[in-house]
């Protein structure tokens, strides 16, 4: 079981080898291909694997806290999902790909993210 925030769902589905640091991009690529090859995972509205590679996490503490865990809730709501549930990977970034992506919802959860650039002329890999 990997702890997975849900709003990497819609991250991992743009990631094209671009992040914060090389340190984080290097995890990045590690836990898509991890999760891929068929993980649980659990949704989670606090760190995950993918944040401990991140550049904005001080001291076991996000910078960005308070906006991803927005991102994260939204996820969650539009998903249909809750906190600390258990589900197949595949099974949740199918669940983001239809309800979010397909629904024309991304932009409205992420879109002042400062990599919706990128995710606005990518298709999703969940397709």
């Amino acid at each position: 079981m990997i702890r997975l925030r849900p709003h990497h769902g819609m991250c991992l589905a743009y990631f094209e080898g671009k992040g914060y640091s090389d340190g984080f991009t290097g995890n990045m690529q590690h836990m898509l291909e991890l999760l891929e090859k068929g993980a649980d995972v659990e949704m989670a509205v606090f760190g995950d694997e993918i944040c401990k590679a991140c550049p904005n996490l001080k001291h076991g503490v996000c910078l960005s806290a308070d906006l991803v865990e927005h991102y994260d809730r939204k996820v969650l709501e539009y998903c249909g999902l809750k906190e600390r549930e258990n589900l197949s990977f595949r099974d949740f970034v199918d669940n983001v790909q239809k309800n979010i992506i397909e629904a024309g919802k991304r932009v409205e959860i992420c879109g002042g993210c400062q990599w919706n650039e990128i995710c606005s002329r990518k298709e999703s890999r969940w397709k």
